[in-house]
């Protein structure tokens, strides 16, 4: 389904890992809505961070990302 009102999403602490975050790519590149993301401490890697990047070239809605406590490094950092 399409999100049609939900603006902001909190998933901190959920140990998604490069899967979930490459599952989240896919929702950013046609989310219309969600201009807020939190994503700390959720063992993502460069994989995902890589993923997640690639899908916010897409996006013109999301405007904050927090990514904080991940373990993407520098590679993913400069995805």
């Amino acid at each position: 389904r399409d999100n049609t009102t939900l603006t902001a999403l909190n998933l901190e602490g959920n140990r998604m890992g490069d899967d979930g975050a490459k599952a989240i790519a896919e929702a950013l590149r046609v989310n219309t809505t969600l201009t807020t993301l939190h994503l700390l401490r959720n063992d993502i890697g460069v994989d995902g961070a890589k993923a997640i990047a690639e899908a916010l070239r897409d996006n013109t809605t999301l405007t904050a990302l927090n990514l904080e406590g991940n373990r993407m490094g520098d590679d993913g950092a400069k995805a």
